[in-house]
């Protein structure tokens, strides 16, 4: 049975950054197009000016449309949705590229929400400059954690290679210890391990999790968050049927290979789990939102400014979005296709 070509929305970012050049890059072979319907959510004005500067690649053929309801199949789709007093700045960080990825993200959520794409990939933001014009979010993932009303999502890295979780997100590492609780520890494991099953196909994952202190506190003698609250969790996350093990030293964890003997890592804060994976997995490691109700990813890497404009960047964490995005989408049709059946 052929599978159903799903449109992929993709919205264009920080329009200042590199996110313009990994869209194009991803999207310049015609072949690709075989396989979904890109809908690209930002300015024309912006995608040709962007396309000029990269080499290499032959024409495009785009068609500009105001809604994703008219997208076309075997294109590369376009919503115009900002000014067209609009103009690039390649590098610089602005107040106007701000608030055009904060419109090109509200298009893009609105068609979401009104069945217009199937899935969601972001380009990479700049999450202070947006603040700064009013979008009152630490980034993508808590913008669509209140947009789609969950109480709980979670951060996955995702590669061939490994997969990372995070307990505390964009937070100051200042203010990591005190955001660690049991029940926060415990919900990042739940929900893991429904995105392991529902998106991943992954069948009683087996999930580990690092600790926070040095040599996981020595016993306590370098901090007791081991065994106070993570241990008692990952206790806890047993007691429900979860395959939660640890905590591990993350410094022998990853040096030694350890990740590759589990399905998923969780990590106490962001650069604890972020860097070894970036180490690991940067050209074409994914971001993905779990516990979302629809499928949003996103590439691993920022705005870059120092690069953009100048044919420099690399497509391949675009492209590894755009296709984890589509991988898990069918695979959460075909897990909710066999619980019906099962209930049958």
């Amino acid at each position: 049975m052929a599978l159903p070509k799903l449109v992929v929305g993709i919205t264009q970012g920080d329009s200042n950054g590199i996110g313009y050049e990994v869209i194009i890059k991803s999207l310049a072979d015609e072949r690709i197009l075989d396989s979904f319907t890109p809908v690209i959510y930002g300015s024309s004005k912006l995608l040709g000016f962007y396309r000029k500067t990269i080499h290499n690649i032959g024409p495009m053929d785009v068609n500009v449309i105001s809604s994703a309801a008219d997208a076309r199949p075997k294109k590369i789709n376009l919503v115009n949705c900002l000014p067209d007093s609009i103009y690039a700045e390649p590098g610089q960080s602005t107040p106007e590229s701000a608030k055009n990825a904060i419109s090109a993200l509200q298009a893009a959520v609105k068609d979401l929400k009104d069945g217009q794409i199937d899935v969601l990939v972001t380009a990479p933001i700049n999450k202070r400059a947006m603040n700064a014009e009013g979008f009152s979010n630490t980034g993508h993932t808590e913008f669509l954690q209140k947009e789609f009303g969950v109480d709980d999502v979670t951060m996955i890295m995702v590669s061939d290679r490994i997969r990372i979780g995070v307990v505390t997100g964009h937070i100051p590492l200042r203010d990591v210890p005190g955001s660690l609780t049991q029940e926060a520890i415990l919900g990042k494991l739940r929900i893991m391990k429904d995105s392991l099953e529902r998106d991943f196909g992954v069948l009683d994952p087996k999930i580990a999790v690092l600790g926070l202190n040095p040599h996981c506190g020595d016993g306590g003698l370098l901090g007791d968050e081991e065994q106070r609250i993570i241990l008692p969790a990952v206790q806890a996350a047993q007691a429900e049927g979860i395959q939660a093990f640890g905590p591990y030293s993350p410094d022998g964890f990853f040096g030694l290979g350890n990740y590759s003997r589990f399905d998923a890592t969780l990590a106490m804060y962001h650069d604890q789990g972020l860097a070894p994976f970036k180490a690991l997995a940067f050209a074409d490691g994914v971001n993905y939102t779990a516990g979302l109700p629809i499928v949003r990813t996103s590439p691993d890497h920022g705005t870059a400014y120092d690069m953009a404009g100048r044919d420099e960047a690399d497509p391949r964490s675009m492209m590894s979005a755009i296709y984890t995005a589509i991988d898990i989408f069918r695979k959460r049709l075909q897990y909710d296709t066999l619980q019906e059946n099962k209930l049958k």
